[in-house]
């Protein structure tokens, strides 16, 4: 029995305030014409982190390290794919707003779908995409990767609105604000303010030197408005 190994992106942005995330449609079979999350075949000696961020690189056209990559789970149900045995590692990428994307040269189209607008995916990325989601949500409970979703400059209210936008949650502005600021090491200000929308100047942060959240911002003790 030969096994293939693959690689599967659930890439995540906020794009107009909207979570959304990265689909292709399969311009070859199996599933063609289907939605799916980008991915390909891991290459001859080639690394399964070296074929993720490849993947991420031909997909979005961006330099892997501007945004967040982490391994999220394998997937080796036999059957999940028609083509043979087949198990492929996800991988979960976090990066700020992207532009639209291109598609790759297997492809017959790419776009950014709300995950609350898809119905159905091919193969089993319908799970992947689940568990996706939820790996993303936990992790900005306890470590400071919502500010993965920001530009290197950001304000409190425009982390806010991302914990909000993942949570699917609204959550009181300054019981927030007192939360993130008094959390060690999740954001330093930069000594700069910025213009928003309102018109009124804004402190800005950056990213911290914090790998997990003292104390963390739990979903459940998050006060919501």
């Amino acid at each position: 029995m030969t096994l293939n190994v693959t690689v599967d992106l659930v890439l995540l942005t906020i794009r107009r305030s909207a979570l959304q995330v990265l689909l292709i449609r399969r311009g070859i079979p199996p599933h063609q014409g289907e939605w799916a999350l980008p991915g390909g075949f891991v290459r001859d000696h080639e690394d399964l982190d070296d074929a993720a961020r490849r993947e991420l690189r031909e997909e979005t056209g961006l330099d892997p390290h501007a945004g967040h990559l982490e391994q999220l789970a394998t997937y080796g149900t036999p059957g999940r794919d028609p083509r043979g045995r087949v198990v492929t590692i996800a991988y979960l990428a976090l990066l700020p707003d992207l532009p639209a994307p291109v598609a790759g040269s297997d492809a017959a189209g790419a776009d950014w779908r709300s995950p609350d607008e898809i119905s159905s995916l091919a193969f089993d990325h319908d799970r992947i995409l689940a568990d996706g989601l939820e790996r993303a949500r936990a992790k900005l409970e306890y470590t400071p990767l919502a500010t993965a979703f920001c530009p290197p400059e950001f304000t409190v209210a425009e982390l806010r609105e991302v914990y909000e936008t993942v949570w699917r949650t609204r959550l009181d502005p300054r019981n927030f604000h007192r939360k993130v600021t008094s959390a060690e090491g999740f954001i330093e200000p930069t000594g700069d303010t910025a213009i928003r929308d309102r018109g009124r100047p804004a402190q800005l942060y950056r990213r911290g030197p914090a790998k997990l959240l003292h104390p963390p911002l739990l979903r459940g003790g998050a006060q919501a408005r």
